[in-house]
């Protein structure tokens, strides 16, 4: 799949974001997610799935009365697509200035600490 010639849009994303916690849903399993964070009607989550669909985003199974629609793009994919666009637009490919840019933007729990500092440990260790 090419990311770069059919990049999701800021709503796609959002409608992919529910699609890979669900593995499947139908066009009112979406929507009905959707309205839990933002007004839009049922027949634009309709129109946007279909615009996925031809952008080769999604696949749709008409085998059963209602449709069942699927991602065809990984989470991890579409992240490191889009991190890797940002780390080279935004921070000029200095992955240290991205991460503390990330972490300047949130308040961190001690756990996220933790894990952040698991995951460097682990970094470390895997360098040969």
């Amino acid at each position: 799949m090419n990311v770069k010639k059919n990049n999701p849009t800021e709503s796609e994303l959002e409608i992919l974001q529910i699609l890979w916690d669900k593995a499947t849903a139908t066009v009112r399993e979406v929507h009905d997610e959707l309205e839990k964070f933002k007004e839009t009607g049922y027949t634009t989550t309709l129109k946007t799935m279909q615009i996925m669909i031809e952008k080769g985003l999604l696949e749709r199974d008409t085998n059963q009365r209602n449709h069942i629609y699927s991602p065809l793009l990984t989470r991890e994919y579409t992240q490191k697509h889009f991190l890797g666009k940002m780390l080279d637009g935004l921070f000029k490919g200095s992955a240290s200035s991205l991460v503390i840019g990330a972490l300047d933007q949130k308040h961190l729990t001690e756990s996220d600490i933790q894990e952040i500092k698991d995951y460097l440990k682990q970094f470390e260790n895997s360098k040969p």
